[in-house]
């Protein structure tokens, strides 16, 4: 491991222009394709900051700066294209959160990397909307996040409501929303709004252990904790009239509900399980990485297969999970109101991942290739035309989802060409913490938080609230920062702000 002085580290990167750095081979060692991030001027000073703290000398544990997981990712066998950094990325397991990478199918030498992914696998987020204004919901808003509160099962111990056998659990993971439609919990309209049509048919529950289903099976249908919600939010601004109509969003003020959630246990131990057997297959396949943390397999070996199909079988589960308490969701709402989901027209406007690896064909160098896409902290954002996206979304562009923290707001994006040509189709995810978790225990007070975000009108229910330091603003990004950034270098480009009038947390 060489340590060099930052100065020297500056001289392998290089701004291309205000929003996009290079980080030119040499940087790491073995670096097979160049770096690039995507930052704005606070953005940068972070970036940069992280990675002056790591020259100094002593600097012992913890993760490497975000830079420098990107430059060992671009060290990895049959990477192609450029190993990309998004606005909201920050150190993570191997891969920085908010780091893409696409790797040949074609190439035997390509690996699948679970750091690529992470250990909440498909965690992401579905908005839906209603035709509720913010004065119809503004005067119960209390009764209507209680209400929510009591229908999920939200916290760290989480335990689901949807019945479930071994078998269901099993038909599930095979079967993604399938199942949620043929059960009776989701519409069929629902399906059509998802990534992946909210199954990934690779999906084989045969290679997954044992451990992972009995931590899966209790765990269905709940929200867990950590940076998991569920959000009642207030259209704020319409950024792009047309693409916000094709969602269903006429007016500023219309009420939508945001859930962001993952697959819970069973995906955290399906990334576990197959990082130890790749250590193994590593070592008979002599492969060789910068970072202990990048574990990973030939894509064609046993283990890279194997890993895809549990992968595929955690991502099923969230969908499922993300379905279920879509159904819980609006059975609060009609409640509340008295009336039934389909007249407060609650239907999904989309479904994004933001932790998983895809099968993807796209343009490198001027050839058409099949890619093994990894979007750890990373959203897919495709162009109009794209023949992956909803019919309902072939003119504006795929919607993208950005989740900000509690109690800031949420942006929803389109996908663009630009995106497609320069980050495979990929975009931000969220804010990005520029705290860890630790440091936002030690520095700040629970109730504090709980009382900003009460004076802010925000009504609030938490399951563990001293986990709420974790999670407060002051640990994260600039959500405003992050999707200016992506807005600005064209990979993305802003449909609406959404602001939240209520939070419900693990």
């Amino acid at each position: 491991m060489v340590v060099r002085t930052y100065e020297d580290e500056m001289q392998y990167l290089e701004r291309i222009n205000p929003h996009c750095w290079r980080i030119k081979k040499g940087f790491q060692p073995n670096m097979n394709v160049e770096g690039v991030f995507y930052v704005n001027s606070q953005l940068e000073k972070l970036m940069l900051e992280e990675l002056r703290n790591a020259c100094r000398p002593g600097q012992i544990g913890g993760f490497l700066p975000g830079v420098k997981q990107i430059a060992n990712v671009a060290a990895l066998p049959g990477i192609v294209g450029r190993s990309v950094g998004l606005p909201d990325v920050h150190s993570g397991y191997g891969f920085a959160i908010g780091n893409m990478a696409a790797f040949d199918m074609d190439d035997p030498l390509a690996v699948v990397s679970p750091g690529g992914v992470g250990f909440d696998i498909n965690c992401g987020v579905r908005l839906l909307r209603t035709n509720l204004m913010e004065e119809d919901v503004q005067p119960v808003k209390e009764q209507l996040a209680q209400s929510l509160f009591d229908h999920i099962p939200v916290g760290v111990g989480s335990k689901g409501i949807i019945p479930m056998g071994a078998r269901d659990l099993d038909e599930a993971l095979e079967m993604g929303m399938d199942w949620s439609l043929r059960e009776g919990y989701v519409w069929a309209e629902d399906k059509e709004h998802c990534e992946e049509y909210g199954r990934m048919l690779n999906a084989d529950p045969s290679v997954v252990s044992t451990r992972a289903k009995k931590r899966g099976l209790p765990q269905l249908g709940t929200l867990g904790a950590g940076n998991h919600y569920a959000e009642i939010q207030v259209v704020d601004e319409i950024f792009d009239k047309w693409a916000a109509s094709k969602m269903g969003i006429e007016t500023v003020g219309q009420v939508v509900l945001m859930i962001h959630c993952g697959s819970r246990g069973f995906g955290h131990q399906v990334a576990t399980d197959a990082l130890v057997a790749m250590e193994k297959a590593m070592k008979r396949d002599k492969i060789e990485v910068n970072d202990r943390q990048l574990a990973c397999a030939r894509i064609q070996s046993k283990e890279g297969q194997d890993y895809l199909n549990g992968m595929a079988a955690a991502a099923n589960f969230a969908w499922v999970n993300r379905s279920s308490m879509t159904f819980l969701a609006r059975q609060a709402f009609a409640k509340m109101f008295n009336t039934t989901p389909d007249d407060l027209d609650m239907h999904v406007i989309y479904d994004v991942s933001h932790n998983i690896a895809k099968v993807e064909e796209h343009i490198v160098e001027g050839k058409r290739k099949k890619l093994l896409v990894h979007r750890k902290g990373s959203t897919r954002a495709f162009p109009p035309h794209h023949p992956l996206i909803p019919v309902d979304y072939q003119l504006s562009g795929q919607p993208v989802l950005i989740g900000g923290t509690m109690g800031t707001c949420s942006y929803v994006l389109t996908g663009t060409e630009q995106g497609m040509q320069e980050t495979f189709g990929s975009t931000c995810h969220g804010a990005g913490r520029a705290l860890s978790r630790a440091k936002s225990r030690r520095n700040l007070d629970f109730q504090e938080v709980l009382d900003k975000l009460k004076a802010q009108g925000i009504a609030v229910r938490v399951a563990s609230p001293k986990l709420v330091m974790e999670e407060a603003p002051e640990s994260y990004k600039n959500v405003t920062d992050v999707v200016d950034t992506c807005h600005a270098a064209g990979i993305s480009k802003k449909t609406m702000k959404l602001r939240p009038i209520a939070v419900i947390k693990g």
